[in-house]
């Protein structure tokens, strides 16, 4: 665990580095133009909703209790991405609101549950949503999935303060240096291929997956 802490606090205080970090890579999709007012609003109150219980559930329960079902997100979430044919430019205009289906709003509300109960591998749960269900390009769904990142993670913060379960030196100490990554992988995810991004999607998840499996 991070720093040898305990596993509860481990993942309640590796939220202030989340944080940070997906509040500046959110501030750089926005800067070039990646990001719209109402695909924020339209997906806000589910993934706050799904975020707080999640939070809340995860400040009683031990996460590794969530480790098989994470690694099997990461590697199935991950492979639909790569295979699924990517939204034309045309298309755009077409992405749906999570309201227009009860599968749709269900899908928003669990990665937020996801994203407030442990945090790790939920960007592929967040992709899956707004590329699969949603009908978003994959470099959108890239700038949503950030600020859903904030939107779940900034409840579970409050969560987890009133809860006592955050140490704050490591915690600020690894947003910092995560602040510098978040500028650099905005620039590349603004720059890159389509193609390039679906590949880095596959490795970043055997990395992933692969790392926690040894753990």
């Amino acid at each position: 665990m991070m720093y040898e802490l305990p596993a509860d606090v481990a993942n309640a205080t590796n939220r202030v580095s989340v944080f940070m970090q997906s509040l500046t890579a959110a501030r750089g999709f926005y800067q070039h133009d990646k990001l719209d007012a109402t695909s924020i609003k339209d997906s806000f109150f589910p993934l706050f909703i799904g975020g707080l219980v999640g939070a809340i559930t995860a400040s009683y329960l031990k996460v590794e209790l969530l480790k098989p079902l994470l690694l099997g997100t990461m590697i199935v979430v991950s492979l639909w991405v790569i295979f699924k044919s990517d939204t034309n430019a045309a298309d755009t205009g077409k992405r749906k609101s999570c309201y227009d289906s009860k599968l749709g709003l269900l899908a928003t509300f669990a990665a937020g549950f996801y994203g407030g109960f442990i945090q790790a591998g939920v960007g592929f749960v967040l992709i899956a949503t707004f590329v699969g269900m949603l009908n978003y390009d994959l470099l959108r769904a890239n700038a949503m999935k950030v600020v859903a990142t904030v939107v779940f993670t900034s409840i579970a913060l409050v969560v987890f303060i009133i809860r006592d379960q955050i140490a704050w030196l490591p915690g600020i100490l690894l947003g910092v240096g995560s602040i510098v990554g978040a500028q650099i992988a905005v620039k590349f995810a603004v720059e890159v291929k389509a193609r390039t991004l679906k590949i880095m999607v596959l490795l970043m998840t055997v990395f992933a997956s692969g790392a926690a499996f040894f753990q």
